[in-house]
Formats: structure tokens, sequence, C-alpha cells
């Protein structure tokens, strides 16, 4: 059987506060050794949140995380489109810049390069776990701001577990879920579905998403487990334009779906997962018309997939050492066209496939018992821009009365898209990758028996190549653009008694070079109480610059 090793890489399961993670180490590992700042959201506090979408809560609980939304429920696609996600300034709209796991697997448009915001649902979430700052040595591109790793749903219990919820509120608003889980031996599933709606606070801003998630995994031996899932949702959109210049018309269909099936093991010096995914999609976008204006005579059209194989393997040879070697190769593309309302002509957009691949390695060491070592390197080849080296490193210090002071310097990158080389008037396809340097210093520490925690970070970003439109006539995408960011981010929580806890966090931000939606500040002040079978929660979040 696999038992927990003694060594100090190894996890420990007996903390309040969740400590164990999986971004940033592909392993299971205490988050105390690892040298960068990863913020985890449980599946208690989604739970009490009652919302489809998972961004809102991030927004508030991650420092330095920004979503930005535009009505009731939904966020939508193209024109009018929320759901533009940034990390201590890094993302933006289209979300580029961030890179969105859904147990690992990468999760993005294959032409268009970003996440789709209204995929990333609480039904399917067991916790969400964001790693701020550069994680391209694991991930590859687009994890130049940070990850967001959602971890799915688990049923850690023996037995059957089933549970639904229903609300209504203003504007016709409707939100359900179902959900079942079991758990029978060396057997588990977990089946979920979800029916949300709104008219909207405004005219022509209609939203409604359907879709489901089912998981089965079983457990050969204590050592050996196989698991796969699938996940699909289907969205309509209505963007009713600004007050100002309203928009008729503007619609959006959207599906997306994505399957995996992993093959894990886990031994007390060894473990490790051979994993297969596919990610596809397929958009129906109606542009809209201005008041005056004829409607469109033709609509857009795509379908997109990405798939891949992910290995990776982690060992301990000696004590408080673990290292991570690892695979990655990846497929993707799609094709777009405008279809003649009229005649039902198809007119060819951009027929696109590249592929990456990739290898890495991760080493960590504990010194002794108050430091610990680790450093990476990732070689990323990509078919159409080349190869790239990718390297990081840090240092975890573990000083006295549960305090940790870590150093991290991390490299991050990101490929261009296919929208960005070839689809649109700007299009280059001479475009290089966009890459950037992290630099960050942070202190925390647990006190009165891990009832009270705080936080703090300070950073460092330099980076060069962004690409952007030339501003000339026509337009052209170049990697002109620079990045030069830095900003302090603080949190505190406090477990009062077994009924009462607060907690709070603030992030200030500043760019040498201003984007939209990565605000300069940001604070977020919330209370829970339990009681039994009741819970009330409240939180107030301030937003400026």
């Amino acid at each position: 059987m696999a038992q927990p090793g003694k060594d100090s890489t190894q996890v420990k399961r007996n903390y309040t506060i969740d400590e164990v993670v999986v971004t940033g180490t592909r392993n299971e590992t205490d988050i105390r050794h690892l040298p960068m700042t990863i913020s985890v959201v449980g599946r208690q506090q989604i739970e009490k949140r009652y919302e489809p979408s998972l961004l809102p809560l991030l927004t508030e609980q991650v420092p330095g995380f920004f979503t930005t939304s535009r009505g009731i429920m939904g966020y939508g696609v193209s024109t009018g489109a929320a759901g533009g996600m940034s990390l201590r300034g890094i993302g933006g709209s289209p979300t580029a810049g961030l890179l969105v796991l859904i147990d690992g697997h990468p999760q993005y448009m294959g032409l268009m390069g970003h996440p789709i915001a209204d995929a990333y649902q609480s039904m399917l979430t067991e916790k969400v776990e964001v790693l701020r700052g550069p994680a391209s040595v694991l991930y590859g591109s687009n994890a130049m701001g940070g990850v967001i790793n959602i971890v799915t749903r688990k049923q850690q219990d023996e037995g059957v577990r089933t549970n639904m919820q229903v609300g209504y509120g203003s504007y016709n608003t409707l939100q359900t879920e179902f959900s079942n889980r079991v758990k029978k031996g060396r057997f588990s599933s977990i089946v979920t579905g979800s029916y949300n709606r709104t008219d909207g606070h405004r005219p022509d801003m209609e939203f409604k998403q359907y879709g489901g998630y089912a998981k089965l995994g079983y457990d050969f031996s204590s050592s050996w487990k196989l698991w796969g899932d699938v996940n699909v949702t289907h969205f309509n959109a209505s963007n009713p334009g600004t007050i100002q210049v309203p928009l008729i018309d503007n619609d959006s269909r959207i599906t997306r779906g994505m399957t995996s099936l992993a093959l894990e093991n886990h031994y007390e010096k060894t473990s490790g997962a051979l994993s297969l995914f596919y990610n596809w999609g397929r958009h129906k976008i109606n542009d809209g018309y201005k008041t005056g204006e004829q409607p469109q005579t033709s609509h857009f059209n795509s379908k997109d997939k990405m798939l891949g194989i992910s290995w990776y393997q982690s060992a301990t040879f000696f004590t408080g050492n673990r290292l991570t070697v690892g695979f990655d190769y990846q497929h993707f593309g799609g094709e777009s066209w405008n279809k003649v309302l009229a005649t039902g002509e198809r007119k060819p957009g951009v027929d696109k496939q590249m592929d990456e691949f990739a290898g890495y390695v991760d080493f960590r060491q504990d010194i002794n018992s108050w430091l610990s070592l680790d450093a990476g390197v990732r070689v990323d080849h990509h078919s159409h821009v080349g190869t790239e080296w990718i390297p990081q490193g840090g240092l975890a210090f573990h000083l006295p009365k549960s305090a940790e002071l870590k150093a991290m310097v991390s490299k991050g990158y990101r490929n261009p898209t296919i929208r960005e080389m070839y689809m649109f008037a700007p299009a280059n396809p001479e475009l290089n990758p966009e890459k950037l340097v992290s630099y960050e210093l942070s202190y925390s520490q647990r006190l009165l028996e891990d009832a009270l925690y705080y936080g703090l970070n300070l950073y460092y970003i330099n980076g060069d190549n962004v690409i952007m439109s030339n501003g000339l006539t026509p337009p052209l995408n170049v990697n002109s653009g620079e990045i030069e960011n830095w900003g302090i981010e603080a949190n505190i929580g406090y477990r009062f008694n077994s009924h009462w806890n607060v907690n709070a966090n603030y992030s200030w931000l500043h760019m040498e070079n201003p984007v939209l939606a990565a605000p300069e500040h940001k604070l977020y002040v919330g209370a829970d109480y339990t009681a039994g079978r009741w819970t009330v929660s409240t939180g107030m979040q301030y937003i400026k610059g």
C-alpha cells in the first residue's frame, strides 16, 4: 500500500487551512514547501455562493485577480462580452495571458486562444487553485500572469449523495443545479446538471445556459486509479450595445465541450499520471446592427478543437527531495466561415492547425528544516513560432512561529494565437512570443492554533514583445508593447470560533503601461456565520483605478 513518506515533501493532511495543492507542482504537495503563491478556494466557499459561475467568487477571494462583468448572469463572447480576466495586470480582454486549467488540462478556444468565461461553472468544481505569477515551466504558453486550475468534484465518503438547488429572482432570473455522487468500494461516479436563465436588467440582454458534467472513477488498488469525465455546456447570449449606441440582434449561440481520461499512480516514493484530453467548440455569432442600419446578411461561424497528451512522474530519491519530469503535447486549431443567410453560401475564413511539444523538469530539495529550494526548466516547441526555454527558481524559508518567507524568480511567455496571426485585418503571421520575468517576495504566518492567518506579497514584473496593433492604416499586429508592473497583495483571515469567520484581502497594482480591466486598488471584506444547518455569508468589495 502507498504510505505517506517521512520527508517534508510529502503531504500532511491535518491542517485546518487547506494547504494541499497540485497546481505549481503536479503531485499533491504541502504548500509551505513551494516558493510560489497559491490561493485556494474550496468547495465549502463555492457552495455558500449559490452561483453558477466561479469567477465572481474568485474576484472576491483572490488578491490581484479581476474579472469584468456586464449584468446579472453570463459573460457572452465577441462584441460586448465580459469575462475578461487579469492577474497582476496580466491577461486582459481577450484573456490570452492567463491560463485556465481543468484538472491540469489547458482550456481555451482553439482559434482565438482565450478561455470562454461561461464554461467555468461551480457544478463541476471541488476546489480552485490560483497560482499568482508566471507558471510557464509546468504549463507552457499563456501562463504569463498565472494559472487558474479548476479541480473537479470528488466523492470521498462511501455511499450516495444527491443534492438539488433552485433559485429565482429579479428580471425573471432562474438558477438550478442537480448533482448525484456515488462511491461504492473501488467505484465512484459524479453526475451534475444545471439550467440557468435571465431576461437581463436591460431589453435585449437575455442569457440562457444549460449543461451537464459526468465523471467515473475506478481504483484498481491503493496505488493505481483510472478516471474519465465529460463536460458539455451550451449558452445563448444577447448584447444590447451601449445605452447611447444600442445594438439589435447581437446574439451568440455557443457550445463548449471537454473530455479527459487519466491513469494515476501513487506510491510512497513516486507518483504520476498519464492523461488524454479533448476540448471542442461550436460558435454562431450575429454581430447585430445599429438603429437605422440594415440587418447583417451573414453570420460568423466557427469550429475549434484542442487535444493533447500529458505525462508526468514525480519521485523522491532521498530525504527531502522531489524530482518531477513531464511531457506535454497539444494539437489545436479550427476553421471559421461566414454563412450568407439568403443563399446558405459558406464563405471561408481561416482553417489552421498547430502543434506544441514540451518537456520539463522540476527539482525541489529541503536543504534543512528551515529552507526549501525549487528550480525548474521547460523546453517548448511550437510548430510555427519555434522553440522557447523557460526557467524558474525559488526559495522557501520556514521560520519560527509558523512563519514562511518565500522568494521567487520566474519567466512567463505566450505564443501568438491563430487569431492574431491569421484572422481579421491586423493579422500578422510573423509575430513572436510575448515574454516577461517576475520577481516576488512573500511572507505569511499562522497564529493562535491556525485560527489567524495573514500574508503579504511584493512583486515586480518586466516584459516585452507584447502583441498590439501598430495603429496604422491598414493596422498590423506587431511585437512592440512592454510590461512593467509592480504591486502589493495582502490577505488575512480569522476564525473566532466554530460559528464565526472573517476574511479580507487587498491588492495595489501600478502599471507603467496601463490596460483596461486591471484596477489599481481592489479590496474585499467578508464574514460567515454557521450554526447547525444554517449559514449566513456577507461581503463587500471596493474597486478603484
